[in-house]
């Protein structure tokens, strides 16, 4: 991310690194759920 920061001129988290985190964390998240997801439907 630090390259488009660079590019545009804006950084929408301050720099810190939060938005890079969350774009990290909902994919992660969407495959978790995907699998429990798929889980609880093989038992039913």
């Amino acid at each position: 991310m630090d390259f488009l920061e660079r590019l545009f001129g804006i950084s929408p988290d301050g720099g810190n690194g939060s938005f890079e985190l969350l774009l990290f964390l909902i994919p992660l998240g969407g495959m978790l759920l995907l699998k429990v997801w798929r889980s609880r439907r093989h038992r039913a």
